[in-house]
């Protein structure tokens, strides 16, 4: 349709238009709805406005313009047709200052028909239900536009007031949030403030129940808290062991397990001291020693109390080597080898 159409330059192609589209099997009664063409007259003459109907069976008088946007406006209708198809074909909507030179009305005149125009087309959210549905997608976000009339001040805040202007202090702005559905509709909501529970309870309210998915989060797909469970702890544990156990040196792995398994089978005296006396020199041999994982070499290192006690004679009472002294020689080994 062109701008120069007739129903945009003659008012009264404009209202036949209108009326066409409101009653296409002939007029309404808008106040007790009688649709009976013998008890509705149209009334004629100079004395009556032009459009104007009475209705016999509640003596109410009417035109086409009778509950909707255009009632009671001065504006020429054919500028009301012209402004709604402006705004409802504007791919970035229209300002009241294009529709003022566009027109040729005041800019007080073209905000007030555009804030009509906008209430017309503000959708009715008892009928038209949810939004979403079967694998449909609904965005929820929020925006902060124009200055609050109450100002808000934040319960962390404990009643303190604001000491200066602008985003320090909320920049005390109107908040918005509006739910998108990818390919559909849009709706916004006026809110006091968007916090999780009043966006949440305005996705609960506008959503169907089936539409409703939750997303897990971040948190809950760490390994961190997967390895509460006692299986995770148990193939820890073991990991961690076993990473200990390749981290000790194989001549002093074999030293231990052999020192620990003569010293609990031998019950004398003179045995237990001998393998004592061993420790220190096969300490200080394994450090000294480069490092060597074959079973050969670890074979020859067994710290037995008979293959070891002519070697070492008893010299005296030898302190038993304890974790923390290991701890220091395995140290020292690596520092060396890092050097």
């Amino acid at each position: 349709m062109q701008l120069t159409h007739p129903i945009f330059t003659d008012a009264e192609a404009a209202r036949e238009h209108l009326e066409a589209q409101r009653w296409p099997h002939g007029p309404n009664c808008p106040h007790c709805g009688n649709a009976r063409a013998d008890r509705i007259k149209k009334m004629e003459g100079k004395a009556h406005r032009p459009g104007l109907y009475n209705c016999m069976e509640c003596r109410e008088r009417f035109t086409v313009t009778v509950g909707t946007v255009f009632e009671r406006s001065k504006v020429a209708l054919n500028k009301w047709l012209l402004a709604t198809f402006l705004m409802a074909s504007s791919k970035k909507g229209m300002s009241a200052h294009q529709l003022h030179r566009m027109l040729g009305v005041t800019y007080k005149t073209a905000w007030f028909m555009a804030h009509r125009i906008r209430e017309a087309m503000k959708e009715d959210v008892k009928s038209s239900g949810p939004l979403g549905g079967e694998g449909k997608t609904i965005e929820a976000d929020e925006t902060y536009i124009g200055k609050r009339d109450v100002p808000y001040v934040s319960p962390q805040r404990k009643g303190r007031p604001f000491l200066k202007r602008g985003k320090s202090g909320g920049a005390q702005k109107r908040t918005v949030v509006a739910l998108v559905e990818r390919g559909g509709s849009v709706r916004s909501f006026h809110v006091q403030h968007a916090t999780k529970d009043i966006v949440r309870d305005i996705l609960v309210r506008t959503t169907p129940t089936a539409n409703r998915r939750s997303t897990p989060t971040k948190a809950a797909s760490t390994p961190r808290l997967a390895r509460n469970t006692p299986s995770m702890r148990r193939s820890t544990t073991t990991a961690r062991n076993t990473l200990a156990a390749k981290s000790t040196p194989t001549r002093l792995r074999t030293c231990s397990r052999s020192s620990s398994a003569a010293w609990s089978a031998s019950t004398s005296i003179a045995a237990k001291l001998t393998c004592i006396a061993t420790l220190p020199s096969l300490i200080s041999a394994t450090i000294a020693a480069p490092r060597s994982r074959s079973p050969a070499t670890s074979a020859t290192t067994s710290c037995s109390p008979r293959s070891k006690a002519s070697a070492s004679p008893i010299g005296g009472l030898v302190k038993p080597v304890t974790p923390k002294q290991k701890a220091r020689a395995l140290l020292r080994r690596k520092m060396r080898h890092r050097r």
